[in-house]
């Protein structure tokens, strides 16, 4: 199954900039518990194991950059969220 023959540029960018949004509403995966915890926790890590898991065969730069986007997108959302909360106090 290649990614562009279901998807466009849209649920990409989708995925990678808004990861609990597009999962919830444009994803055919079902969730289990340990999407669910995903989808709450780690969201761009979500994307990248389901990416991996679905499109390596077809799509293997695009699952790598899905990863470049799990590491990098869950620790600056850490960094984000530790300012915000130091700028508040």
């Amino acid at each position: 199954m290649d990614f562009w023959q279901h998807h466009g540029l849209l649920f990409l960018l989708g995925c990678a900039f808004f990861p609990r949004i597009t999962i919830l509403f444009f994803s055919a995966v079902s969730f289990g518990f340990w999407h669910i915890l995903g989808w709450i926790f780690a969201p761009h890590l979500l994307v990248a194991i389901l990416a991996t898991s679905i499109y390596w065969h077809t799509n293997p730069m695009l699952c790598v950059i899905s990863w470049f986007f799990a590491l990098g997108g869950t620790s600056g959302e850490a960094k984000v969220a530790s300012k915000a909360s130091h700028s508040k106090r």
